[in-house]
C-alpha cells in the first residue's frame, strides 16, 4: 500500500501541456530516462507537503486560500531544459520558466501558509520548473548540449497565463497520478 502525498502547485494550460509533450517525445527518442511524466501531470510545484495529517492539511488549505485571495493571473514563458542531480547522471530532466516576480510571490505566499500550518518544507531555493522525466538510464553520460540541440527551436517556448493554484493528491499506482483536491483560481 502506498502512502498518500500532497503538494500545492500551479496548473498549466492545455496548450502548454501539448507543447511540453512534444518536447518529451523529441527527447525520448535519444535520451533514455526511467520514467516520463504523463502530460496531464505537468505542473510547477510550490510546496511539497508529503504524507499530511488531515488537520494540518485543512489548515494549510485555509491559509493558502486566504493568501491567494487577491492574486491576479500573470504571464510566464517556457525557457530552457535543465537537470537536477549530477550533470552526467541526472535524476530529473525539466523545463524551467522565465523569471516572474508574481510567480515568486505566489510561491512565497503558499510556502509561508504551509509553514504556518505546521509543515516542515524543503529549504532549497525555489527553482520553478516542470518535470519531464526521472532517472537517467542511458548507457553513457547524459549530454545537455545534445539535448538542447535535439530540441531545435522548441525552447524558449510559448508565453502563457498562470491562472490557478491547486492542492494535489498523489496516486502512485495510477497514470496520470495527480488528483486535484482543492483549486484556487486567480483573478
Amino acid at each position: 500500500m502506498h502512502s498518500t502525498h500532497y503538494f500545492f502547485a500551479l496548473t498549466l494550460p492545455d496548450k502548454v501541456k501539448v507543447h511540453l509533450s512534444k518536447i518529451s517525445e523529441q527527447l525520448k527518442m535519444s535520451f533514455p530516462f526511467k520514467s516520463w511524466v504523463h502530460p496531464e501531470d505537468y505542473h510547477i510545484t510550490l510546496a511539497f507537503l508529503g504524507n499530511a495529517d488531515q488537520r494540518r492539511l485543512a489548515e494549510s488549505v485555509l491559509n493558502v486560500k486566504e493568501a491567494l485571495t487577491n492574486v491576479h493571473s500573470f504571464q510566464v514563458g517556457l525557457n530552457q531544459v535543465g537537470t537536477f542531480g549530477r550533470p552526467n547522471l541526472p535524476r530529473i530532466l525539466w523545463v524551467n520558466t522565465t523569471e516572474s516576480p508574481s510567480l515568486a510571490e505566489v510561491r512565497n505566499n503558499v510556502y509561508t501558509s504551509c509553514i504556518e500550518a505546521g509543515f516542515e518544507l524543503e529549504t532549497r531555493p525555489f527553482k520553478p520548473h516542470i518535470t519531464l522525466a526521472r532517472k537517467w538510464m542511458g548507457q553513457g553520460e547524459f549530454q545537455m548540449a545534445a539535448a538542447e540541440k535535439s530540441l531545435g527551436t522548441s525552447l524558449p517556448g510559448p508565453v502563457f497565463s498562470m491562472e490557478e493554484a491547486v492542492l494535489y493528491r498523489t496516486h502512485l499506482d495510477q497514470i496520470p497520478k495527480y488528483e486535484i483536491v482543492e483549486s484556487f483560481k486567480f483573478r
